[in-house]
């Protein structure tokens, strides 16, 4: 298929690569002139604009936007949607408010235009090891774009088969392979945000125990109390047959393994506004959320006041997504 590729960041470069490894035509642009040549050299159709992206596009045009969540995003569909025929698929693979994408869907569908939200995982290392999507939207639009959500989904791997999954009802066949179709439009987007939210719990929980096995070397401890730990040996025991294995504990033991002690990260932990969104939602549900909760407001509260657990936290921000500390 041939696609437009809005945005060419730590994602949507990857997600372009990816996709013309699989055989799929992409034009591409950014306001970075740099990073499009980039990705021309590597066969890509570069774009000078939207409109001269328009022009490069077959019809009905597909487009494919990975900019930042609020204004860059709602501009930029405003501007395809302008510009726009019947028919045309706008995809917002970004970490958009899911209330935003029932509204642009809304819009977009009085002119004909078909939006599709797609909550990606995957971060820095997607273009190996594939993405994770989560996909809202109208059940022909999807299935129309099933060759690209295909291409870039991890697949089966060598992960096992869950017991009697197939044997209920309604499973969507897809999710072995790493993408879902969740719903109608927001659908994949508010998974996507409950993910990002839980990912933050889990991330707290690590971070937290590495604290307290660092601390135990306190001189406030009694003499025979104190144990110096090895962190970077604790991080690998726990990978291997562990109940806590995952890949977050690789990203922490892989952290630990270079510098024991996070010298490089000040521990100041950003948020992208899934947690805060994960929380909202939770709110209007009725549905108490103390972990995740708590995770969110611990990363307020690092901006402040600086702990070893905040730099595992950060490290482990770092080494999936590539996220580094923002300036004070």
């Amino acid at each position: 298929m041939k696609l437009a590729m809005i945005g060419l960041g730590r994602m949507g470069g990857n997600i372009s690569r990816r996709l013309m490894r699989g055989g799929h035509q992409m034009v591409v642009w950014d306001r970075d002139a740099k990073t499009v040549d980039m990705l021309a050299g590597e066969g890509a159709q570069a774009a000078s604009s939207l409109d001269d992206a328009r022009g490069k596009l077959d019809s009905p045009a597909i487009w494919w936007v990975m900019l930042p969540a609020g204004d860059p995003t709602e501009q930029t569909v405003q501007h395809i949607a302008e510009h726009g025929q019947a028919g045309d698929i706008i995809i917002d693979g970004g970490n958009s408010f899911y209330k935003d994408d029932i509204r642009r869907a809304k819009a977009l569908a009085d002119k004909g235009i078909h939006y599709i939200d797609v909550g990606t995982s995957g971060g820095v290392w997607g273009l190996e090891r594939g993405y994770c999507m989560m996909i809202g939207g109208d059940k022909a639009s999807v299935d129309l774009l099933d060759p690209v959500f295909s291409c870039l989904a991890p697949g089966t791997g060598t992960i096992p088969r869950t017991p009697d999954r197939m044997a209920n009802e309604g499973e969507d066949p897809r999710a072995e392979q790493g993408y879902i179709h969740a719903g109608p439009a927001g659908a994949g987007h508010f998974v996507k945000m409950v993910h990002n939210g839980i990912e933050y719990g889990l991330m707290q929980a690590y971070a937290e125990g590495f604290d307290v096995l660092k601390g135990k070397k306190s001189e406030k401890l009694p003499e025979d109390e104190r144990y110096d730990l090895n962190l970077t040996d604790i991080a690998e025991v726990w990978r291997r047959g562990s109940v806590i294995s995952s890949w977050l504990l690789d990203l922490t033991a892989s952290a630990l393994a270079k510098d024991m002690n996070l010298a490089s990260f000040s521990g100041r932990v950003a948020d992208s506004g899934e947690g805060h969104w994960t929380i909202e939602a939770a709110m209007e549900e009725a549905v108490p959320v103390n972990v995740l909760a708590t995770a969110l407001f611990n990363r307020y509260r690092s901006r402040q006041d600086h702990t070893f657990a905040d730099q595992v936290l950060s490290a482990m921000r770092f080494g999936f997504g590539g996220h580094v500390e923002m300036p004070q």
